[in-house]
């Protein structure tokens, strides 16, 4: 009775605004890429460490959440992950202008936003999946589109400010866009949250360690978010740069059908996945990943490479999710070092993965598509992982 009579709906919206913010710190800085290229005159192989620093810090965030949420509490943590973002996005607005480096304030800013973002990544999920909502696949597919949606809300917004207000007054986006997370401080500290687990202690790392399956599910999250990331963060540059469209144009066309394409699988697999068989749905995914990924760097036609990026986006949309979705039952008492260890793999990859583009692309002249043609191992490698599970649970049984 006492668990009926709590409104987890307002724990479902807080959880929706946080991975929306996560969004935010995601995709607002990777819209200024060239901007910092041209004015502050920090070149391409630089400007890659800004995404692999963002997914490296969550990353860190990751590994001492194994420890650390349990014993401080969810609802301290992710108060604290609102508060994050808010800073880092506001400190990216003055501290730049504060060093002789702009590229060290830049970095400073990075990594302040970046563990907020880690802190919503690892408790997003498992305060969600604690709340007693039927069809909890379907809430939790639904939870991960709202990172999709944010997406393109700041991409649209952001372009249009840059339009009739000016890339030169960012500034001014960068503070407007802290207003959510700080908002969202009052959400999370009212709302009703549970332990997972019903509050039973989950599996400690060295147990984790022992089981073949968690390692494929590492593997599998490192190549999802390096999937999924080699391409949205180089999506605006790609598109200006390599097929030679306008900044705006470039940022609509890119990252913003980018995120539409993630977000409208996520919400249909919510909607239907049920009947769908997961794991022939990711093989497909990663297949059509691969043919994404050539389609972009090989084509020789500005309409084609636009097409590859699109299709990106539908193809690694059940990617993450997904692998949460196949992994988390499997493993059933995994709690939150589960949750922390996925989290924590997905930010290496997204950390690697647009590393690697940004690097290949500077050895080869500052040609995108060859960096994104070396991406093309990622959706391979995740195929094969998948591949592996069935001979793994078999040997199991």
């Amino acid at each position: 009775m006492e668990q009926s009579a709590k409104n987890y709906n307002k724990t479902l919206i807080a959880c929706y605004m946080g991975f929306i913010t996560q969004a935010i710190t995601a995709n607002f800085t990777p819209l200024l890429f060239l901007m910092f290229n041209k004015n502050y005159d920090v070149p391409l192989g630089k400007i890659a460490l800004i995404p692999a620093v963002f997914f490296l810090t969550q990353l860190v965030v990751d590994i001492i959440c194994v420890h650390a949420v349990d014993k401080i509490g969810y609802r301290k943590c992710i108060i604290t992950s609102c508060l994050c973002s808010a800073a880092g996005l506001v400190l990216l607005a003055f501290l730049p202008e504060l060093f002789s480096d702009p590229f060290v304030g830049i970095i400073i800013s990075v990594v302040v936003y970046a563990i907020g973002s880690g802190l919503v990544e690892v408790l997003g999920s498992p305060i969600v999946e604690a709340c007693p909502f039927e069809h909890k696949e379907a809430v939790m597919s639904l939870l991960h589109s709202f990172y999709c949606w944010g997406s393109v809300g700041v991409i649209v917004i952001s372009t249009l400010f840059f339009k009739f207000v000016g890339i030169e007054n960012w500034k001014i986006l960068s503070c407007a866009w802290a207003v959510i997370p700080l908002f969202n401080v009052f959400n999370f500290a009212a709302c009703p949250i549970e332990r997972p687990n019903g509050g039973e202690k989950g599996m400690g790392l060295l147990a984790l360690f022992k089981l073949p399956l968690f390692w494929i599910a590492i593997v599998l999250m490192v190549c999802a978010g390096a999937s999924e990331l080699s391409m949205a963060q180089w999506a605006s540059a790609f598109a200006e740069s390599a097929l030679g469209l306008s900044k705006n144009i470039g940022d609509f066309a890119g990252p913003c059908l980018f995120a539409v394409a993630m977000g409208t699988v996520r919400a249909l697999f919510g909607k239907f996945g049920h009947k769908l068989n997961l794991m022939a749905f990711m093989i497909f995914s990663g297949a059509l990943c691969v043919a994404s990924y050539l389609l972009a760097s090989l084509s020789a036609l500005p309409l084609f490479g636009l097409l590859g990026c699109v299709l990106c986006g539908f193809s690694v949309a059940i990617m993450w999710p997904g692998t949460i979705s196949v992994c988390s039952p499997r493993i059933p008492r995994g709690g939150t070092a589960l949750f922390a260890m996925l989290a924590m793999s997905g930010d290496l990859g997204g950390a690697a993965g647009p590393a690697l583009v940004g690097n290949i692309s500077q050895l080869f002249g500052n040609n995108l598509k060859a960096g994104l043609l070396a991406g093309t191992v990622f959706p391979v490698v995740l195929i094969m992982m998948i591949l592996l599970i069935p001979l793994i649970t078999r040997k199991k049984s």
